[in-house]
Parts: C-alpha cells; structure tokens; sequence
C-alpha cells in the first residue's frame, strides 16, 4: 500500500541534492541552492501528474485541508458536511478554521451517502467535503449536483485515495479545491507533507500566500514581500519534497501492483460463503490500496476478527468500527469537545448535539467491515498463502457464529 514499500536510491539521489547545497527551505536563499528547487518541481510534477491546473504543497495533509478551507472562505459559524467514517485530520480541520463538522452517514461505498447529505444542508452549510477512504471514491456524481443545486462548495478529502480517479479524472481534481497526503503510510510519501490541488487561480493565490504567513510571493526578495492576508507557517521543506519528487514517478508502478495484488486476493476471498465487497461507483478508478468487505453480521465479523487474531494473520486487517481514528463511535474527544483553548459557542453546541447523535445506519455498516491492506512487497506465493490462510479462518468464524444463532 504505502510508497515507503518501495524506498531506494531514487529517494536517497533526490534528497542527497538537497543535502549537498544545505537550503532545506523551499523559499529564498537563491544562490546557495544552486537551482535546487524541489517544492516547485513537485507542485509542478503533481500538476502534470493529475491534470490540475495549480499545486500547493503544504507541511501535511491536515494543513493541507486547513489552508483549502480558508481558501474557500469556510470560516466561523460554517457548517461542513462529512461522513462518520474517515481521519480524525478530517474534522481537526473543520475545527481550526471555527466551522462545524457536520457528520452522517456512509453507505457501502465507505463514503457519503448522498440522500443523508440532502437531509443534512441547512442555512449555515457552506460545503460538502467528501473523503474518499481506503483508495476509492465518494459518489463525486450525485455530490456534485447536490452542491450545485444549492450554492455549496466541494472540497474533497482525496488524502488516502492518491492516484484513484472518477470516470477519468482524478480524484482532489473534481471540487472546487482537493487534498492529498504524504505521510509515511500514504500510497506516495514524503515522510511528511500535504497539497492542496485547485483549478482555480484565486483560490491558489491564496493557499500560496495561507501556507507562508501571508507572503505574496510576488518580488524577488522575500523579504520585501507584501502581506494581503494573515497566513500561518504551513510550509514543506525541501528535504520532504525531494522524497516526494522521486515517489511520484513511481505512481504508476504502485497502482498497477496495488491492483494487480488486490485483485489476486479478491480471488481467494470471494469463496468464502456470505462475504460481500465494498461498493465502489467506479470500479476501474480504485487505486486498491485496501480490499474492503462485509460479513452478514457483526457477531460473524467480530468472530472473523478474533479468529484471525488468533491465528496470527490479524495484521493488515482492519476492523474500523473498534478504531480509535477512523470512526465516529471511538471519538469522545471530539463529541465531549476534549480541546486545549476555548471554541466558539456555535462549534460547543453543534459538539453538544454531536454527543447525544447516534447513527444506526453507519453502524450496521462499519459494524460488518473488514479492510485489508494491500502489501506492495508480495509475492503471488504469499498471496496465495495469505488468501488461503484467510479463507480458512473466516468461514470457520462464520460457520461457528452461524450455529450458535
């Protein structure tokens, strides 16, 4: 799944030219670095890599998302709709800029259901920020025309879906602005790091100057620079970029063994009696970062789960409903509003509201769901072993639980 899977001299050869001019700041310092500019040749590889017409790196894909809402004007007061099942970065960023997250329901896609977004927008939604989870996408379709119907902005949360695509654009290029990042488990990496994508050069402009305490970036001395706006220091380094400059020329590689592995895999699980796959609205889109699917009940899945435990093969599995980052019901932080300083009153009571919600139809779902990480490094005899070990210690979970219903 993640690009660290593949670390090697490229990675070293890009950093290295960074270490030998000593500039591992991306902006200034003009003669040093001796034409090294590592930040500008990856905005500039993730433009021509993704179709956007604009790239704005940033120190992380939380930053990333904080930078695209100020942007956008989602500020105090605004609500966000998001789903139940993504990052806790997600709604951290809702958070900094003083919006309100808004949570519903996913359906089997993992992601927003469209008809729980329509009965969510009220007077205060400003926009819908879809995440596309473990590699595939939201239905972009059906969230488009609901934004257009009323006047609501896009942001997509494309920070685990790197390379997936809808109907043949790719995903963070689709709303009006989208995220990746490039943290170390990512399907590419920078060790650490985040863009923001945008087609709009306004919107841009201003993660350009958001992300660099509101420099303009517009003379040839830094220093003299103006300051339109405040901005804050959610710079990427050099030495990051240079990492991520050497992953992205291996996208294509990392999708084509993600798929071909995930496909592999599939193979194995599809014989175990019961088990359904994730709903993905287009299928040849998926970067197949994980294999996603659904036991019949939660009492089979738990048991599945323990089973694989058991057996040692737990690793890679990831049952979300008991995850302490990824799903709504383990967030007591956020619904008890567990921060460091005060928010605004309007945040406290959406939190206040959040704390008494429940939301049975998220659960039926998460409740059933099992991802597994797809490993770049296997090989087809370990997929082999791996899909048989797995076949064998699911149905026996689910033959057991079925008998004593």
């Amino acid at each position: 799944m993640p690009g660290f899977e593949l670390w090697g001299a490229e990675e070293r050869k890009e950093v290295n030219d960074v270490l030998e001019t000593g500039v591992l700041m991306r902006y200034g310092f003009d003669g040093p670095r001796q034409g090294m500019w590592k930040a500008r040749e990856l905005e500039a590889a993730i433009c021509q890599t993704f179709g956007a017409r604009h790239a704005q790196l940033t120190s992380s894909g939380t930053a990333a998302l904080t930078t695209a809402m100020s942007a956008l004007g989602i500020g105090y007061g605004d609500e966000v709709i998001m789903p139940t099942f993504t990052f806790v970065a997600s709604f951290e960023a809702v958070l900094s800029v003083g919006a309100i997250p808004v949570l519903v329901d996913v359906d089997e896609s993992l992601t927003l259901a469209p008809e729980a977004v329509k009965a969510a927008i009220t007077p205060r939604t400003k926009c819908i920020m879809p995440v596309h989870m473990c590699g595939s996408m939201a239905h972009m379709s059906e969230l488009k025309a609901i934004c257009k119907a009323n006047n609501l902005l896009l942001l997509e949360d494309a920070c685990q879906s790197i390379g997936g695509s809808y109907k043949g654009q790719f995903l963070g290029t689709i709303g009006h602005a989208g995220t990746f990042s490039f943290d170390y488990v990512k399907t590419i990496t920078c060790g650490e790091g985040g863009v923001v994508m945008t087609n709009d050069e306004d919107i841009y402009e201003k993660c350009d100057g958001f992300t660099d305490h509101g420099h303009d970036h517009k003379g040839v001395d830094r220093g003299a620079d103006l300051h339109p706006f405040v901005g804050y220091n959610f710079r990427i380094s050099e030495l990051n970029a240079a990492v991520g400059l050497a992953q992205i020329r291996k996208l294509s590689t990392i999708l084509e063994i993600q798929r071909r592995n995930n496909k592999m895999l599939r193979s194995y699980l599809e014989k175990i009696p019961g088990i359904r796959f994730r709903v993905i609205p287009d299928p040849e889109g998926d970067n197949a970062s994980f294999l996603s699917w659904f036991l019949p009940t939660e009492e089979m899945t738990r048991a599945a789960v323990a089973e694989l435990k058991s057996q040692g093969i737990l690793a890679g599995n990831f049952y979300w409903y008991d995850n302490n980052w990824h799903y709504i019901r383990k967030w007591d932080h956020l619904k008890y509003a567990a921060t460091l300083n005060n928010i605004n009153p309007l945040q406290k009571e959406a939190l206040d509201k959040l704390a008494e919600a429940s939301f049975p139809d998220s659960d039926a779902i998460m409740s059933r769901c099992i991802s597994t990480a797809i490993s770049l490094t296997w090989t087809e005899e370990q997929i082999r072993n791996k899909g048989e070990q797995m076949v064998a210690a699911i149905s026996k979970a689910v033959s057991e639980a079925a008998a004593t219903v």
